[in-house]
């Protein structure tokens, strides 16, 4: 493979966009070790699943959004490999047959160790992630691709990944998991903001297309409330140490994406997008380390 191939599945891999699959494995393995169980090579296994799903969905979406024409020359976002002729359409779908054959594969070690459970939300991850785009009725078309993000990668890839060691569904798996699951979702908010005309001349039907814009910007402000309503339900309710409110020292970089969101427009927003990836990354390490610590 040449370096520009490579480089050109680098860029349909989106890296910016993994954090999004790290962040539920981390907290979940934190909330884990905090609750006196926890098992190293369970989470390395779920994180590279993860990971997998994550590109797995990416090359889908470019995929499905080529195809479907979402992707035109006005596109603000990064560049889509498909649409500037870098990857052929059958060479993408062979990639995410092949991606997402080797995370059912590895996912079938930790089936082994667990249960039933951990099968079924392998199998639903990864029809999700086709589903997002493909299909007789892609979610991110028909405005559902915030609940199936909130859903996949906040409160069933952490709590999924606490099941892994205590084998067990519990209330406070739930509440960790709604930090992940909004910040995470704050980052496709973004995306949609940004594509708000694109998305509505292609027909793709995203929350912010049929609710707006301004839905969108409260709806971001929404979840970063939540995720810092989270710690202060742990240190009053669950009797957390007062490090649990470590994630708060991301306060000011919270106040600059608030008025980024509100300011910015067109192209500027990719600046909002890196920034949201990275500002989801700092909450979920500084709130596994209030876990862990």
């Amino acid at each position: 493979m040449s370096n520009s191939k490579l480089n050109s599945w680098i860029l349909a891999a989106r890296p910016k966009t993994l954090p999004a699959a790290l962040v539920p494995v981390m907290v979940g393995s934190s909330l884990a070790y905090h609750q006196g169980k926890f098992y190293p090579l369970y989470s390395l296994i779920a994180l590279i699943c993860s990971l997998l799903i994550q590109i797995g969905t990416n090359f889908t979406n470019d995929l499905y959004d080529h195809l479907k024409g979402a992707d035109t020359a006005k596109r603000k976002g990064p560049l889509r490999v498909l649409s500037a002729g870098l990857i052929s359409v059958n060479e993408m779908k062979k990639a995410i047959a092949f991606v997402f054959g080797l995370t059912f594969l590895l996912g079938l070690y930790l089936v082994y160790v667990t249960d039933l459970n951990i099968f079924l939300i392998g199998v639903f991850s990864i029809i999700a992630g086709l589903a997002y785009t493909a299909g007789p009725y892609p979610l991110a078309y028909h405005g559902l691709g915030d609940l199936f993000v909130f859903l996949f990668f906040g409160i069933i890839g952490t709590m999924g990944t606490f099941y892994l060691h205590h084998q067990e569904f519990s209330i406070l798996s739930f509440l960790v998991s709604l930090p992940v699951g909004a910040l995470i979702t704050n980052i496709l908010i973004v995306n949609n903001y940004r594509d708000f005309e694109e998305d509505k001349q292609a027909g793709k039907n995203t929350l912010a297309v049929i609710l707006g814009r301004k839905f969108s910007r409260y709806e971001y402000i929404f979840f970063l409330l939540l995720s810092f309503f989270i710690p202060f339900v742990l240190y009053f309710k669950y009797n957390f140490d007062e490090i649990i409110f470590l994630p708060y020292l991301t306060l000011p970089a919270a106040t600059i994406l608030v008025k980024m969101i509100f300011n910015f427009q067109g192209q500027q927003l990719n600046k909002t997008l890196e920034l949201s990836a990275k500002f989801s990354a700092l909450y979920g390490l500084l709130f596994s380390a209030g876990m862990i610590l």
